[in-house]
This record gives structure tokens, C-alpha cells and sequence, in this order.
């Protein structure tokens, strides 16, 4: 049994941000999503794919800050050009710098779907604008959606604080369920807007699903036929499984997508791109604005990743890495017994627990999640985990050893 970590600093820092932020810390890196206990709360520094509490513990680093951190922490080429962009040129301007225009360029290049773009900073921001757009475009209002998609009111899980008639035109569905989106459709067709879906399947806390055989055209020929806009939501996929997109693997080219996270390598950006003639609803039908969206620094963030992703063939080395580590995780899986399964390879590795009808699976999650970080390895219970181009074969070999021995451990329980 590996000893628990030591965290008296972490714990003070949150007990003292009780008093100072609700909650301590926003959503989904509050305590109750890991392990109460047995993981940090607060990090002090990164660098590659190393991570480091405020009490001096050394973690390798799967959850790349929930999938922004596609090459590494600190990454000096990026964080040079931002610094030269800085001293030379600055970045918050009443008028918007030319790299707008080279970035939009680039992603023409890479993105199926990209005849125009418009750059904001959140992946909540993106899918409410797409939204917004395909509304504006189609003059309806319902919308049809599957996965995760952001903190916004038309599609927070949370529904506090939020008027129901917000939401009430949006219809979930089930990924990989194309039968109950076809009833739906059925019912709500001639009014959809939209039908949005992340193209690759991560729903919170349960394994990652690729698409079936036929699924994501399907889904694009449904949209069509009832003549609504097939939005495909990237913000994890993208700039990952493929430098074009989910969209570009699988070849199925939706009518708009966004795009976020792993595009710049941390810094804050998302994009909207789709066919020009949707796009164009933003000259004049349709509002968007805001001071920060075309601050420079994170297009120029977005550049340089994008050259170094290709220089290097990040994304190529990162499939095969995470090939072999997924391939790992399910010897080691079947060898031990313990009944659990991995899903995401190669780009969002996920081991998810059986559930049973005497509920060990919610035993089994914690205790497992809790041998990993005290071994140092820092992945989420409730979240699929990141490859980044940073992480070596022997920091990929030691999570290999981490997770067998973790499992053994809990075998029994």
C-alpha cells in the first residue's frame, strides 16, 4: 500500500479560499471530482508534462489541463513568439492586428469545413455561437444535441439560476443512438435549427465512444433532409485526433465546428468556422462581439503550435504513443481481472468501472484513482485523460506499471 501524499499546503490554500470564492475553486477542479483527500488542490507550476503542487509533489500529467496542453506545459518557441509579439507589437488594440487574417488562412488549409472563421476565446463561447449562427441562417429556434458543450444557458447540465424557457427548444440525444435521433427529428424536424454533436463521444464519467460504422453520416443526412445546420463540436477533438478535425479522420465535413483547447497549446482561444454562406449571418443579421476576442497573443499561441504540430508531426507521434499505451492498459486490464475498461485510445485514454448490480464499481473507482496519484500518476476519476507529444516512453512505461499495480491492489476490495 503506497502512502497518502503530502498535501498540508494545498489544504490550507482551500480552506482559506472557502472564505474567499464560492466554492474555493470554479466547477470541475473542485475537490468532489477527484478524490477528496488523496489529490492536490492546487498546482504551482508545469513544465512539459510534469506538474508540481504547492508542496513540492511531482505528478506526470494526463489531464493536460482537461486537454489544452497538446505538446507540453511552457512550451519556450510558443511562449517566445507570445513574448515577441508583447515587446514588439502588443496585443490589445481598438483594431485587430494582421495575424487575424494569417491564422484564418491557416486553418482554411487544414479544415474541411473552414470556408470562413470568427475567433473567440472559450469553447462555451464557440458552441453558443455556432448556435447562434444556425438560428440566425434558418430562422428556428430548437436544437438538437449530443454531448458535453459548455456553461452556457442553453446547454449547462446545472439548470440553477437559469429561466427553463431558456432551454426548453433543445432536445438531448444519445451518441451512437441514431434511432432516437430519427424520432426526434420526426417530431421536431421542421423547426430544428440545429443538430450539434461532438464527433468523437466523451460523456462525463462514462467511457469514450468513436463513431459507429455510418453514424456521423447519417447524422449529417438527417440535418439536411429536414433542412438543418450540422454542427460538429471539436473543442476536444480537434487539433488532436487530427490536425483537420474529428471531421477530417472520419471523413464527414459538418456545415459549421468549433474548435479549441489543444489549438494553441493553453493559451485562450476558440474558433467558429463552416461554409462562408452560413458564416455570413455575422455581417449583419447576426451580433458578436466582445473587447478580448481579437486580442493577438493567443493567435500568435495558435500559429506557432500549429507549425511546431507539423514541423514535428505531433499528432502523428502522439497516435503512436497512445496506441501502444492504450494497448498496454488492456493487457494489463485482462491479466489482473479487475473489471474495468479502457476506452479513448489513442487520444483520450479512459479506464471506467464495470457497474454492477451491487454498486463495487463506486468503491473500486476512488480506490483505484487513489493508488494512481499517490504513485504520482495524475489522471481524473470523472474524465478521460490527454497524450501529450511530451510524454516519454518511460513516463509512459511508469503509468503502465502504476495502473498494473494499482489494479492488483484493488482486486479484492
Amino acid at each position: 500500500m503506497v502512502q497518502p501524499l503530502k498535501l498540508d499546503k494545498s489544504n490550507a490554500l482551500y480552506k482559506e479560499a472557502l472564505g474567499l470564492i464560492p466554492g474555493a475553486i470554479l466547477g470541475i477542479r473542485r475537490p468532489y471530482n477527484f478524490v477528496e483527500g488523496e489529490y492536490p488542490i492546487f498546482f504551482e507550476r508545469a513544465k512539459g508534462v510534469k506538474v508540481y503542487d504547492v508542496d513540492g509533489n511531482e505528478y506526470i500529467d494526463y489531464l493536460c489541463a482537461y486537454g489544452p496542453i497538446i505538446i507540453g506545459h511552457r512550451e519556450n518557441e510558443i511562449d517566445e513568439a507570445v513574448i515577441t509579439q508583447i515587446q514588439e507589437n502588443g496585443f490589445c488594440m481598438s483594431l485587430t492586428q494582421p495575424v487575424q487574417n494569417k491564422l484564418a488562412k491557416k486553418l482554411q488549409t487544414l479544415i474541411p469545413s473552414c470556408e470562413k472563421c470568427v475567433f473567440v476565446k472559450t469553447g462555451s463561447d464557440a458552441t453558443t455561437t455556432a448556435i447562434r449562427i444556425a438560428r440566425g441562417y434558418t430562422n428556428r429556434t430548437k436544437i438538437l444535441r449530443c454531448g458535453y458543450h459548455g456553461w452556457h444557458d442553453w446547454c449547462v447540465e446545472v439548470k440553477g439560476g437559469i429561466p427553463e424557457k431558456l432551454y426548453e427548444d433543445v432536445f438531448e440525444f444519445e451518441y451512437n443512438n441514431l434511432e432516437q435521433l430519427e424520432n426526434l427529428m420526426k417530431i421536431h424536424g421542421s423547426e430544428v435549427a440545429a443538430i450539434i454533436i461532438t464527433p468523437v463521444g466523451h460523456p462525463l464519467g462514462h467511457k469514450v465512444q468513436m463513431p459507429q460504422s455510418g453514424y456521423l453520416e447519417a447524422v449529417k443526412k438527417l440535418a439536411h433532409e429536414y433542412g438543418a445546420v450540422l454542427v460538429f463540436d471539436e473543442i476536444r477533438s480537434g487539433f488532436r485526433v487530427n490536425l483537420g478535425g474529428a471531421q477530417k479522420e472520419f471523413g464527414v465535413t459538418p456545415d459549421l465546428a468549433v474548435f479549441g483547447k489543444a489549438i494553441a497549446n493553453g493559451y485562450a482561444i476558440s474558433v467558429v468556422v463552416g461554409k462562408a454562406e452560413i458564416m455570413d449571418v455575422l455581417e449583419h443579421d447576426v451580433f458578436l462581439s466582445s473587447t478580448f476576442f481579437p486580442n493577438s497573443l493567443a493567435q500568435v499561441a495558435a500559429l506557432k503550435t500549429i507549425e511546431i504540430m507539423e514541423r514535428d508531426d505531433v499528432l502523428g507521434v502522439i497516435r503512436r504513443k497512445g496506441t501502444d499505451f492504450g494497448k498496454g492498459i488492456q493487457d494489463i486490464i485482462e491479466d489482473v481481472g479487475v473489471p474495468c475498461e479502457f476506452s479513448g485510445g489513442p487520444w483520450m485514454p479512459f479506464i471506467t468501472f464495470k457497474h454492477d448490480p451491487e454498486k463495487k464499481y463506486k468503491t473500486l473507482r476512488p480506490a483505484f484513482y487513489t493508488s494512481l496519484i499517490r504513485r504520482k500518476v495524475f489522471l481524473q476519476p470523472y474524465h478521460h485523460g490527454y497524450i501529450a507529444f511530451r510524454h516519454s516512453e518511460e513516463d509512459l512505461a511508469y503509468t503502465l506499471e502504476a495502473i498494473r499495480e494499482s489494479l492488483k491492489e484493488i482486486k479484492n476490495l
